[in-house]
């Protein structure tokens, strides 16, 4: 595709890579939803440099936007425009150095906790509760089971819009509850984290203990994106939905979980448009029956179809 005032295809406008372009990627297939449109042109860098490399040499007029392995994201029907930077393989490093867990952006978060777990480190467990990957953490703090990635966060290392890498300490990068302070363009490439010696069987029970309270909790098998909104402090966003009479509240193809009314759930036939719509009914009912302003936890991306509506709303 062009991007309008160009009529050079936008994938020939790009730098040379070592990893992989690929033009009309359907999104649909790598999102926890199953919906969305098609992204312009997906870039899989090679390494660390080659991402570095990429954000230097493409046009400035160029759109980017980072995905992970869209757990928690929710991609408009009209898809999005420019190029969809997806870390793969390169990124997916777990290993222990000094005692600490030095990590790709691209790793699981669930495999994290396994090797602290096989290595003895304790403190991680929380992370196996958490779908996504690393990076997805990093940019939104987040956390489940009473801990959150900045507790146990040494640095993260970032290559920003320019292709200028950066390694920051938690202090430096504004972490607050489901926040990073860090410009949207800094791509984060890997991550230092730290835990405390620990029995690993101690930690295995711990970790069967999160899977299992998921297991009973969460509409795991569904096609969900996660907690649909974040906590109102000190409210918690499950309680405003259900007073709110939300729980089972369904538009077109797209329910809030009868399990846990947080969660949306793709039934099997909704659209990206079916989701936002009923995560935006949610909010005004909970508004009006409790005067809660939710605030989204999943983020939404790209157009809506027949819209130039692109980014993210409250």
């Amino acid at each position: 595709m062009s991007t309008p005032g160009h009529h050079t295809p936008l994938i020939d406008r790009l730098p040379k890579v070592r990893g992989k372009l690929r033009e009309g990627a359907q999104l649909a297939k790598v999102t926890w939803f199953q919906v969305g449109g098609p992204a312009d042109v997906m870039f899989r860098p090679a390494d660390e440099a080659d991402l570095a490399d990429f954000l230097q040499g493409k046009p400035d007029d160029m759109p980017v936007t980072v995905i992970g392995v869209g757990s928690n994201l929710l991609v408009r029907d009209g898809g999005i425009r420019g190029v969809v930077i997806r870390l793969g393989r390169p990124f997916t490093d777990a290993v222990i150095k000094d005692g600490n867990l030095h990590v790709g952006a691209g790793a699981l978060d669930l495999n994290v906790a396994q090797v602290a777990k096989q290595a003895g480190i304790a403190g991680l467990e929380f992370l196996s509760g958490i779908p996504g990957t690393i990076g997805g953490a990093l940019r939104m703090n987040a956390g489940a089971y009473g801990s959150e990635i900045k507790d146990v966060l040494i640095s993260a290392t970032a290559i920003d819009g320019k292709g200028i890498k950066h390694t920051v300490a938690p202090d430096e990068m504004g972490m607050s509850y489901r926040h990073c302070d860090l410009p949207e363009d800094w791509i984060f490439t890997s991550a230092i984290l730290r835990g405390t010696a620990g029995d690993p069987d101690e930690i295995a029970k711990r970790m069967d203990e999160i899977q299992q309270a998921r297991a009973g909790s969460q509409p795991i098998k569904s096609r969900t994106g996660g907690s649909t909104f974040a906590n109102p402090v000190p409210e918690r966003a499950w309680e405003v939905i259900d007073a709110a009479g939300c729980r089972g509240l369904t538009i077109g193809g797209a329910q809030m979980s009868e399990q846990h009314c947080n969660f949306m759930i793709n039934t099997g036939n909704a659209t990206a448009l079916d989701l936002e719509q009923l995560g935006d009914e949610v909010r005004k009912r909970v508004k009006e029956h409790s005067g809660v302003e939710l605030r989204w936890e999943i983020r939404r991306i790209g157009e809506r179809l027949g819209h130039s509506i692109i980014g993210k709303d409250a």
